[in-house]
């Protein structure tokens, strides 16, 4: 029987599955999907103060639409022999799917390293979470004015005081000029202190160390820059962008029997973009990369990876949200307004469970059906 072998068990990798599971239809296909947890984390919202609710059940998805699960990492891709190999175990493969995600670049050589905190993946995120509960007024230094360092000093602002830490010369860069003076105004209505052009140079027990020489109090040091795509996409090409990621072309192939999606690939988003290492993009990537993999296998046409609008919603605590659309994030909606857009988006990233039919249902929609996107389409 031939074997459809989909590495990763983020939202690419499920909906890989998924996707690989609505091109096989009745046909005779192996689906298996490896990745080493039992939960889909739902990696967008681990700012959030209770990150355990942040996750799915693997059995949920892919129980209902036929789709192994084997609970193993996987150390090597072998594309010659067109096999893996997961904890020690090779598993042969017709077509794979990488979709091992991306992961925090650590500052390996920072003194008292050891002692960062992040919310790069579940146990990171409880490890925080636990630190801090039940304490009130504590100091915490937020290294990177990132997407996701803004969205955890803004939540941290709620019960302690932030100090907000980059190399930058402005807040928010990755971002652009477009957002950043309703951003400014929602770190000030928080009381969140901004070091720009600045960088955490010790953290030690009680305190971090600027490189501007300032010694500041700081009960926790929350790290968040950087991100680097899964290092098996070193197994597939020698030629990786800047992220790590390995190029594909517009069905999402990266070799002839291998497909990339979510976090490892360098997609096209238009002529002028790749895509983004976000859940926005995960998802939709996952369904064409999994249906091209089966199809390809099945002799169905293959889709083109063709994308929805590019919007960024980040939360701001209890300053509300920011709203913002295009790639030079024209802000649409602030404060209250974004804040509902915001929390509509993370109730529509959580995948549908235990219904093969709407499972699969979703499987063949890339654009989700909320007001504020344009249209809903069909993968196709």
């Amino acid at each position: 029987m031939a074997h459809v072998v989909i590495i990763g068990g983020g939202f690419a990798g499920v909906w890989s599955a998924a996707g690989a599971a609505l091109a096989r239809g009745p046909a005779d296909l192996r689906i298996t999907l490896i990745a080493p947890d039992d939960h889909l984390v739902l990696r967008p919202r681990l700012y959030e103060p209770e990150p355990a609710l942040a996750q799915v059940e693997l059995a949920r998805i892919l129980g209902p639409i036929g789709v192994e699960h084997l609970r193993a990492r996987v150390s090597t891709i072998d594309p010659v022999r067109r096999v893996v190999v997961a904890d020690g175990r090779e598993v042969a493969y017709d077509r794979l799917v990488l979709a091992a995600g991306s992961r925090l670049v650590r500052p390996e050589s920072l003194p008292g390293a050891e002692r960062l905190f992040d919310i790069d993946t579940m146990d990171g995120a409880r490890r925080l979470a636990d630190h801090l509960r039940d304490r009130e007024d504590y100091s915490a230094v937020v290294v990177g004015a990132g997407f996701v360092g803004l969205e955890a000093a803004t939540e941290l602002a709620a019960r302690g005081r932030v100090l907000l830490v980059d190399r930058s010369a402005v807040v928010a860069n990755p971002l652009g000029p477009g957002p950043r003076e309703a951003i400014e105004e929602a770190l000030d209505r928080l009381g969140v202190e901004r070091r720009l052009s600045t960088t955490v140079t010790e953290v030690g027990d009680g305190y971090a160390v600027l490189s501007d020489g300032a010694k500041v109090e700081a009960d926790v040091v929350v790290w968040s820059v950087g991100m680097t795509a899964s290092e098996l996409t070193r197994q597939l090409s020698g030629e990786l962008d800047r992220l790590g990621r390995v190029p594909v072309d517009r069905r999402l192939r990266a070799l002839p029997e291998v497909f990339a999606a979510g976090d490892t690939a360098a997609a096209a988003f238009d002529d002028e973009h790749l895509v983004m290492q976000a859940c926005q993009h995960a998802t939709p990537l996952g369904k064409v990369a999994g249906y091209n993999a089966a199809a390809d296998l099945l002799g169905l046409p293959l889709r083109d990876f063709t994308p929805g609008p590019y919007v960024t919603c980040l939360d701001l605590g209890e300053a509300g949200a920011i709203f913002t659309r295009g790639w030079d994030r024209t802000v649409l909606a602030t404060g209250t307004a974004a804040k509902e857009v915001k929390r509509l988006i993370n109730q529509h990233i959580h995948p549908p469970v235990d219904d093969a039919a709407t499972i699969l249902a979703a499987a063949d929609r890339v654009f989700i059906d909320l007001p504020f996107f344009p249209r809903t389409e069909t993968a196709g």
